[in-house]
């Protein structure tokens, strides 16, 4: 059985007054530089910071009073477990989260701190499920799916009935897809608000299961991804018939579309992305001349993303945009000249911000050296300008971005 549009309303109600209304607001320096009108629907600032705290709450709200005091069981280590724990703990039900040994402490952490006691199991999400419907079976709990789930589905999509109240003039919404829960109720959600809207689904490239199937070949994916919220191996049969029915097309990104997307979220909107939502623009910016003309909507579904993830990716963005670069110089090993270098950086506004000086491990002659010197500049054409600078001083100077 299918959600329906009437799920959704339902759900809507029942949910309305322990969830907020994240606001959908046009991302007005990425519209300018996409020459696109480009609008987020802001669920990184939910309970929890992802969406998928408002399909917990709406499956928690239909549990018989045995149910819940029996307690609930759910397999996640991520949004799923810590919107799970969330509102088991404030409606007063116990709940379990089983995670992966491997699950990072910070996530672990955030979901006790929610109250939900914390099981690891396995090596691997599978193994994990099995446990937990072990667990589930023993204890008599009630087993929270992550996405393949009636009411969580209609709970995902009550922010699609946001999006179109807030910006009612939307031609297209694109929306992550990993185990479809959220595509398939933001699909039904919209689709039922206004017929003609389109609906397109963003995957990350190793984990392309519903546009693999679509294009007839087999899913070969897997393994490490910055979109992890989305790396689902087998989506559900009962959302990819949703799919199959509302959604349009279905494209991905790769890891480098998708790092690059959450730096130009962070640095023109000042939004901070986990890597599903980077997804989501990635395909926009990868595919920019189907969107031209047209209102779009992009559900930024969470902004869970590790801290230490997030640092180096912001070092690595700025690389990207010249904004860091390494000069390597080949020198006269005398004093002075580090002196020299350095002052003409400085004269050329901008900034040092390492040195690193090779006399033994490099390949010029002795009495010469190597010297790399790591600058912060504002962007490559003023990177471009201070070589020229140094080479007309005479330095043989080579600039690379990859430091």
């Amino acid at each position: 059985m299918a959600v329906t549009y009437q799920d959704i309303l339902k759900a809507r109600e029942a949910i309305r007054s322990s969830t907020i209304l994240t606001p959908t607001v046009k991302a007005v320096r990425l519209s300018l530089h996409m020459g696109i009108n480009l609008y987020l629907k802001l669920e990184n600032l939910q309970h929890t910071c992802a969406f998928k705290a408002r399909g917990a709450l709406n499956k928690l709200l239909t549990l018989t009073d045995e149910q819940k005091q029996r307690g609930v069981i759910a397999c996640s280590a991520g949004n799923h477990a810590q919107g799970v724990a969330y509102h088991a703990t404030r409606l007063d039900i116990p709940s379990i989260i089983v995670m992966p040994n491997l699950t990072p402490f910070n996530k672990i952490k955030k979901t006790e701190d929610f109250g939900a006691k914390v099981v690891l199991y396995g090596n691997s999400f599978d193994e994990s499920v099995g446990e937990t419907m072990r667990m589930a079976q023993e204890k008599g709990m009630t087993f929270i799916h992550p996405f393949d789930d009636e009411a969580v589905v209609a709970g995902q999509g009550t922010l699609g009935l946001e999006m179109l109240e807030q910006r009612p003039d939307l031609d297209v919404v694109v929306v992550p897809i990993g185990g479809g829960g959220l595509i398939a109720g933001v699909a039904t959600a919209v689709k039922g608000v206004k017929p003609e809207i389109e609906v397109i689904g963003a995957q990350c490239e190793s984990y392309d299961a519903v546009k693999a199937r679509r294009e007839g070949r087999n899913f070969t994916g897997g393994g490490a991804t910055l979109a992890e919220g989305i790396a689902v191996k087998e989506p559900s049969e009962n959302n990819i018939r949703i799919i199959d029915k509302l959604v349009s097309r279905v494209d991905s990104a790769s890891e480098y579309e998708i790092e690059a997307a959450i730096f130009d979220l962070l640095s023109d909107e000042k939004l901070v992305a986990e890597g599903a939502a980077g997804a989501g623009l990635a395909v926009i910016q990868k595919n920019i001349d189907y969107f031209k003309g047209k209102k779009v909507g992009l559900v930024l579904c969470g902004g869970n993303i590790d801290s230490r993830l997030l640092s180096t990716l912001i070092l690595r963005g700025l690389v990207r945009d010249g904004r860091i670069t390494r000069l390597r110089f080949e020198i006269d090993d005398t004093p002075g000249q580090l002196s020299d270098i350095s002052r003409i950086i400085g004269e050329a506004r901008a900034n040092v911000i390492e040195v690193i000086h090779q006399r033994m491990m490099q390949a010029v002659s002795l009495k010469r050296a190597e010297l790399d010197v790591v600058i912060e500049a504002r962007d490559a054409q003023h990177v471009a300008e201070i070589v020229k600078t140094l080479e007309s001083k005479g330095f043989k100077v080579d600039a690379t971005r990859d430091v």
